[in-house]
């Protein structure tokens, strides 16, 4: 079952090493003429990060591709960005990463002192329109002629961040999105359900938690409005 990870110290040292990974992939895909940037999907910078048991830990960043329509497929910008992040990783002394489903993932890693637990990144491909955040997917067939590459619409994603805004100011509401998250990775992880990844079940949890609040003050502007009738 999932976890809060309460070791502070391990937790910045480790984000640091990943985003300062991640940052530089960002400068390296410039020479594939991808612009982007890097975005935290909801663990570090929002404390929030979970470890099933005693399991390695993963931190998950998207990388928002501002120009994504101008290649001509899905696989061409993958690839062009997997290569990127190999030339990032073989310049940190790192095994190069492995093209999953829906990220690019490090090999794990861990500190020689301190605290061992193991950590690795995944990377997020995604593009942002009016619609919300759509993730690129690579649907793997075992023969590579057949494997798929398509944009997967995040749903109720359009207004995600104002939200959090929101939510984050004040504390007993965001105790609650943290609650809910942990409960929805859990029930999934439960489920053996491996389609809803730590960014999906974030959406899910803001976005249940907000829509409650909007109900409970609905039904209290209702009430005053009666009573002063």
């Amino acid at each position: 079952m999932y976890h809060w990870v309460e070791d502070k110290d391990f937790l910045k040292r480790a984000y640091s090493d990943c985003a300062g990974l991640v940052n530089q992939l960002v400068q390296e895909a410039k020479k594939y003429d991808i612009d982007s940037s890097m975005k935290v999907v909801g663990s570090m910078g929002r404390n929030m990060v979970t470890q099933n048991a005693s399991e390695p830990i993963d931190f998950d960043f998207n990388l928002l591709v501002r120009n994504a329509e101008d290649f001509k497929s899905g696989k061409e910008l993958k690839e062009s960005i997997r290569k990127a992040f190999n030339t990032v990783l073989k310049r940190n002394g790192k095994p190069d990463c492995e093209d999953s489903k829906s990220a690019l993932t490090t090999k794990k890693m861990r500190f020689l002192q301190g605290n061992k637990t193991a950590f690795s990144i995944d990377v997020c491909i995604v593009k942002q329109n009016a619609f919300g955040f759509h993730r690129l997917i690579h649907e793997k067939t075992g023969m590579v002629y057949w494997d798929e590459w398509r944009w997967n619409l995040a749903p109720n994603t359009q207004k995600l961040f104002e939200k959090e805004i929101e939510l984050k100011a004040n504390p007993k509401n965001w105790n609650a999105v943290r609650k809910a998250y942990i409960e929805k990775k859990n029930m999934y992880l439960q489920r053996g359900d491996h389609d809803h990844p730590s960014f999906i079940c974030y959406i899910e949890a803001v976005n249940e938690v907000y829509a409650a609040l909007n109900t409970q003050e609905v039904k209290i502007s209702n009430q005053i409005s009666a009573y002063r009738v």
